[in-house]
């Protein structure tokens, strides 16, 4: 038997940090259990690749002008189209950027990778389905037989594992005001973009190819006085980058407005299915903690618990639903085959709908639903939290819940999504049936 004066403090020292709050309570616990963020196993599509090189089943190929870039972005099935270009002193490598140099970046739905001319390494950030945002380097010399990636051991988490990423390590787009070498003038601002964003907040210190009409927007553009004299009219609707850039100097001419938009949204999306797993697995750990004290049945979970799992939930449907999202009030139009390209590669219900179609006259897709629905790391979320997201989100779409953050999805888009996603999502298919 306990000392019953040492359970009391003990139970009194949990119950104060799971009351700290029920939003994000702990932050920055992720590298002890249950996370061992530093520490667990991962499988995200880099870890595959890295076995993949070490068994000698895969080899990456070598370039003179951009090194290993070609070939892994073809071994991580990253689509040349999502290139974008950022100017800004804002990521690793920050002396091997300025305007005349931007740092290019790839995307799938899964993998980032940073590419900088005469940079040290390629850098890559991937999504593990359970533990998030994962950190790697791959260094860039042609003297390695055998190229291997480096894991991040926690440097990366200084500026990716913030409020900016949801609490948890995770992804973030930044507009800066940028001066003529690239360095943010911090005292005129940031801003953390995603798709809720003002147009006019967005992308300062990028390179922006496409046409987006009357709308302004921070791209192509140097700060050359302060946030009040910034004058965005010069970076407007560029169809290339001639004038900024030599373009030959990377794999693909443009930095194309509607990718800009897609990774705007999906970091963001990322970080909230992230940050749902880690709280949740959080919440229950601390639970069970609480019941061995307390003689408690092993499987119950607390109301702390609940009220944090519920909080978590809710965010992930808010970004799912693109709550609160950016009206356009002109046509957005791309400079690459990003369009296509990324809409050819969406889950496809029975008449040929796809969450990943595009609007782009008014909001980004044409059926706000976000396409990492279908991700590994949506179908990795606890139970306990990816139950109430999928009740909540079939009731919405069934109109069984009118909750005014919904008003924008019309009854059309609300049955639209619906049948999308009884087509394509086992969990929607059996709720129908």
């Amino acid at each position: 038997m306990r000392p019953r004066r040492a359970i009391v403090v003990l139970v009194t020292v949990l119950t104060t940090t799971l009351c700290v709050s029920d939003s994000f309570a702990q932050q920055g616990n992720f590298e002890r259990e249950p996370i061992n963020y530093l520490d667990a196993e991962v499988n995200d599509p880099v870890a595959q690749l890295s076995k993949k090189l070490e068994s000698g089943e895969t080899t990456l190929r070598y370039d003179d002008q951009f090194g290993y870039l070609q070939s892994v972005l073809e071994a991580l099935d990253v689509p040349v189209s999502s290139q974008t270009l950022v100017f800004s002193k804002t990521s690793l490598q920050l002396h091997r950027i300025s305007p005349r140099r931007p740092r290019a970046l790839y995307f799938n739905d899964d993998v980032y990778v940073g590419y900088c001319q005469n940079g040290d390494v390629l850098e890559f950030a991937a999504t593990d389905a359970n533990q998030g945002a994962i950190f790697y380097t791959l260094k860039q010399s042609a003297r390695d037989d055998q190229p291997s990636f480096v894991r991040d051991r926690g440097n990366c988490l200084s500026c990716h594992a913030s409020s900016r990423t949801q609490g948890v390590p995770g992804y973030l787009i930044r507009s800066v005001f940028s001066d003529p070498a690239g360095r943010p003038k911090l005292g005129s601002g940031t801003f953390l973009t995603d798709h809720t964003s003002p147009f006019e907040q967005r992308w300062g210190g990028w390179y922006v190819t496409g046409n987006h009409g009357e709308m302004r927007h921070m791209g192509n553009t140097i700060c050359e006085g302060d946030e009040y004299t910034f004058d965005r009219d010069p970076g407007a609707n560029q169809s290339d980058l001639d004038e900024y850039i030599d373009t030959d100097d990377y794999i693909a001419p443009h930095s194309d407005i509607v990718a800009l938009m897609v990774l705007e949204h999906q970091t963001q999306m990322h970080n909230a299915i992230a940050a749902a797993n880690y709280e949740t697995r959080q919440a229950l750990h601390q639970s069970y903690q609480m019941n061995e004290l307390l003689e408690r049945p092993k499987d119950y979970i607390s109301e702390s618990a609940q009220r944090r799992i519920a909080a978590s939930a809710d965010r992930v449907l808010r970004y799912l639903l693109m709550v609160d999202e950016f009206q356009l009030t002109d046509a957005v139009k791309g400079a690459s085959d990003f369009e296509a390209e990324f809409a050819s590669r969406g889950i496809k219900d029975s008449r040929g709908r796809s969450l990943r179609e595009f609007d782009l006259q008014t909001r980004l897709f044409k059926y706000p639903c976000s396409y990492l629905i279908h991700s590994p790391a949506f179908d990795a979320l606890p139970k306990q939290v990816r139950e109430q997201v999928v009740a909540r989100l079939f009731a919405i779409l069934e109109g069984r819940d009118d909750s005014p953050d919904f008003e924008h999805l019309t009854p059309k888009m609300r049955r639209d999504i619906l049948e999308i996603l009884i087509d394509t999502k086992p969990e929607f298919t059996g709720r129908a049936s």
